[in-house]
């Protein structure tokens, strides 16, 4: 058998493990229901400091995550998550509650769906990040990367290993801002608006209306951690009238 076989054969073999966390029983049950029936393995929770003890335990590969919960709320689970780790949280906000969204996302959070939300648009919100995301364990079957490495002034991006470097320091993203640096350095000098940014980064269709902060965030955050000064960048930069593109690499 091929290495490539064996890689498909792995890949196919080893769910993937979302944990559910929400307050509300019914939700749990219909969300476990639903993603085991596609085929993930589910693993649950009913609270903030629930969740916390079953992700240490469990690992899993993506997070679902209920804003308003007992005992500590989703913004403390994503602070604390995001203290060691990277896996992808998919935030649960009210329908109309802008700030709780935004909150979410500016702590690390990768994407969002308003309650009270279509399982099917929840599945597919799963499905694109982890899609996204899993890549990068995919290149480490077999123990072979290939080398595929960008140098910009100080930065330093390995896409094949997903993981970037600023004065040789590795900084940590998570998965969606490295897919995001991704398209924009691969097409550096071009810019892309930031409906083109979540087609082609979050996987929403194009007639989907959406709250296109979730990009402007994500830029934020990519800023914070890669430009010496943020509120002057010149790496990742505003194109007026347009969105976002990177500055052009010769």
């Amino acid at each position: 058998m091929s290495e490539n076989e064996l890689e498909n054969d792995y890949l196919e073999e080893v769910k993937q493990k979302i944990l559910v966390a929400d307050d509300e029983a019914s939700i749990r049950r219909i969300l476990e229901t639903r993603l085991k029936m596609i085929g993930y393995d589910i693993v649950t929770a009913a609270d903030g400091e629930e969740a916390i003890t079953v992700f240490n335990k469990e690992n899993p590969d993506l997070i679902v995550l209920d804003v308003m919960m007992p005992k500590m709320d989703g913004y403390g689970v994503v602070r604390e998550i995001r203290r060691t780790s990277d896996v992808p949280i998919i935030i649960l906000t009210a329908l109309g509650d802008v700030s709780e969204r935004i909150t979410g996302l500016e702590l690390g959070a990768d994407d969002y769906v308003i309650k009270p939300f279509s399982p099917k648009e929840l599945e597919a919100r799963v499905k694109a990040i982890l899609r996204r995301t899993s890549s990068n364990k995919a290149s480490f079957v077999g123990g072979k990367i290939a080398k595929n490495v960008i140098t910009t002034g100080n930065i330093k991006i390995d896409t094949a290993r997903r993981q970037v470097f600023k004065k040789n320091e590795r900084i940590r993203l998570t998965g969606m801002e490295f897919s995001l640096l991704e398209l924009l350095v691969n097409n550096s000098g071009q810019a892309y608006s930031r409906n083109e940014i979540l087609q082609h980064v979050w996987s929403y269709p194009a007639d989907h209306r959406i709250d296109t902060r979730v990009v402007d965030v994500h830029i934020s955050r990519l800023r914070s951690k890669l430009e010496n000064d943020p509120a002057n960048p010149e790496l990742i930069l505003t194109a007026r009238g347009m969105g976002y593109m990177f500055q052009r690499i010769s």
